[in-house]
Parts: structure tokens; sequence; C-alpha cells
């Protein structure tokens, strides 16, 4: 089983700044890529971006220029650094892992999620 745990969020200004964490644990054989989604009230759940095994990342529109995620390998943690932050940043996020485990005949792939991260911007 592979267990996901976000932190670093919080309450912040317009304009301030916030890093959340996020570390994926247990039996793994490969990490494909690492990611983060966030859901405000009332609203679906958008991609704010992702890093893949390779180091490359894509980020929403929305985010883009503010907000940068980068990877430490060794200890399977990711890292959303969100700058400049705006109140429609308000929002739970939620970090995904897309990875491989099992062996021989039985690898499996499949995404697991933490369980959210609340961040709210003031105005």
């Amino acid at each position: 089983q592979v267990h996901v745990v976000e932190s670093g969020g919080g309450l912040v200004q317009l304009g301030g700044s916030l890093r959340l964490s996020c570390t994926a644990s247990g039996t793994m054989n490969s990490i494909h890529a690492m990611g983060w989604y966030r859901q405000a009230p009332g609203n679906e759940r958008e991609l704010v971006g992702r890093i893949v095994s390779g180091g490359s990342t894509n980020y929403a529109e929305a985010v883009k220029g503010r907000f940068t995620i980068s990877r430490d390998n060794a200890k399977n943690t990711m890292y959303l650094q969100m700058n400049s932050l705006k109140p429609e940043d308000t929002a739970v996020y939620y970090c995904y892992v897309d990875v491989s485990y099992g062996r021989g005949s039985f690898v499996f792939r499949k995404d697991f999620w933490g369980q959210g991260t609340q961040v709210t911007v003031s105005s």
C-alpha cells in the first residue's frame, strides 16, 4: 500500500506565499508522476500542475508564473511553491502520486491520493 501525506497549508494574505509538501511512502517500484489538484467550495476538482519522472512540469494557466512544482526523488517528496497568492487560490489542495507497485506477473499502476490540505487566501 502507498500512503500520501500533504502538509503546509494555512491562512495567508493576498500576495503572500506558501509551500506545500507531499510525501509518498510504502512499497513502490517507481513513481511516474506526482501532481497537485485543488477544489474550492462548489467547484469541481481541477489540476494545478504536475511533475513527471523525467522532471518536466506543466501547470494550469491560472497558476503559471506564480506556482512552481519541484521534487526530491530521494525523499519521494514533491513541493508546491505558491507565490503571489490570490483569494481565488483558496481551496483544498490534494496531492496524487502515479506509481507502479508489485512484482513478477503482478505489477500494477495506480494513482494514490492524499487527504488534502486547506489553503485560504484573505483579501
